[in-house]
C-alpha cells in the first residue's frame, strides 16, 4: 500500500505531461506552405484585397499559403456581414469572423486602426482587438494621443505599431517613431519598407535605427517612379533587408501589402510571399 502511495505523484506528473503535450497550441504551418521555422512569419495585409469581401479576401490569403493576416478597420466586409466595416463589428459578427478564421486556420494578429480623436473611440478599437485576440494595432495617432493610447495598450495588453507612412506623414522618418517609443513602452513601429523608399530613405538603415522597436512589417517593392511593383522587380535591396532582419533576430510578422492591380492581384501577392520565403531560406 505504501509503495502504491509513493507511485501516485509520479502518475500525476506523467498524466500532466501527457495533457500538456496533447493541448499544446498548433504552430505548424499549413501543408505546402514554403514558410518554415528557419524563415520568417509571413502574412498578408488584407488591404491588398480591399476590393473584395472579407470572406473572399480570406480565401485569397489562404491560397498564398500564409498563416497570418492583418485586417483594416474600414474594410467593407460584405458577404455574411451586410454593409458594416470591420470597426462596426458586434458580438455576433465577431463570432462569425472568428469562425471564418478558424475554418481557414488563419490568425489575424493585427489590424490597421483608422484612428479617433477621443478616448472612447480608441477604447472601441482596443475592445474589438481584445475580442479578436489581436496582438497589436497598426495606426497613426495624433501627438496628443500618445500617452492615452500607450495607457490603453497596457490595460488591454495589445501593442501599438506606428505605421511609417510616406512623407509628409508625421511618421515618415524612423526618428519620429523613436520619439514616441521613448517613455511609451507599449508603442513601437510597423516598418513599411515601400513607404520609406518612396520618402527617399534607405529601408535597411531605417531598420537599423528602429532595432528593438519593430513590432510588425509591411513588405512591398517600388520602382524608380514610385510605382508599387512585385517584390524583387523594383529598387528595394531585399537581400539587405533579410540580412538585417536576421541580424536583429526579428520574430515579428511580415505582412505582404500589394497596392497595385487591386481587382486582380492574387498572383502578385503570392509571388511576393514566395519571393520572401526564398530569400529567408538562403
Amino acid at each position: 500500500m505504501k509503495r502504491n502511495i509513493k507511485f501516485i505523484p509520479f502518475l500525476v506528473l506523467f498524466a500532466a505531461a501527457i495533457m500538456a503535450f496533447r493541448f499544446q497550441p498548433v504552430t505548424a504551418d499549413k501543408p505546402g506552405n514554403p514558410f518554415s521555422s528557419a524563415g520568417f512569419k509571413m502574412g498578408v495585409a488584407l488591404y491588398s484585397f480591399n476590393h473584395h469581401s472579407f470572406k473572399k479576401s480570406l480565401d485569397m490569403a489562404d491560397s498564398c499559403g500564409v498563416k497570418y493576416i492583418e485586417g483594416f478597420s474600414f474594410h467593407k466586409l460584405g458577404e455574411g456581414f451586410g454593409d458594416i466595416t470591420m470597426d462596426g463589428l458586434d458580438k455576433k459578427s465577431v463570432a462569425l469572423m472568428k469562425t471564418m478564421l478558424h475554418e481557414k486556420r488563419l490568425v489575424m494578429a493585427s489590424m490597421y486602426a483608422g484612428g479617433s480623436d477621443n478616448r472612447e473611440g480608441w477604447k472601441k478599437y482596443f475592445e474589438l482587438a481584445h475580442e479578436l485576440n489581436l496582438q497589436y494595432l497598426v495606426c497613426e495617432p495624433g501627438r496628443r494621443q500618445w500617452d492615452m493610447i500607450d495607457s490603453l495598450a497596457g490595460v488591454y495588453h495589445i501593442k501599438i505599431a506606428i505605421h511609417d507612412h510616406i512623407k509628409p506623414s508625421p511618421y515618415w522618418h524612423p526618428d519620429s517613431v523613436l520619439a514616441i517609443a521613448k517613455g511609451h513602452p507599449n508603442i513601437g513601429a510597423c516598418a513599411d519598407i515601400g513607404h520609406w523608399t518612396n520618402s527617399g530613405l534607405d529601408p535597411v538603415k531605417c531598420l537599423k535605427i528602429l532595432e528593438g522597436h519593430i513590432i510588425g512589417m509591411h513588405l512591398k517593392d517600388v520602382d524608380q517612379a514610385h510605382n508599387d511593383v512585385i517584390p524583387g522587380k523594383g529598387i528595394i535591396d531585399f537581400a539587405g533587408i533579410v540580412k538585417e532582419l536576421k541580424r536583429q533576430r526579428f520574430n515579428g510578422i511580415i505582412e505582404v501589402e500589394c497596392e497595385h492591380n487591386m481587382d486582380n492581384n492574387l498572383k502578385d501577392v503570392k509571388a511576393a510571399v514566395d519571393y520572401a520565403n526564398q530569400l529567408a531560406a538562403k
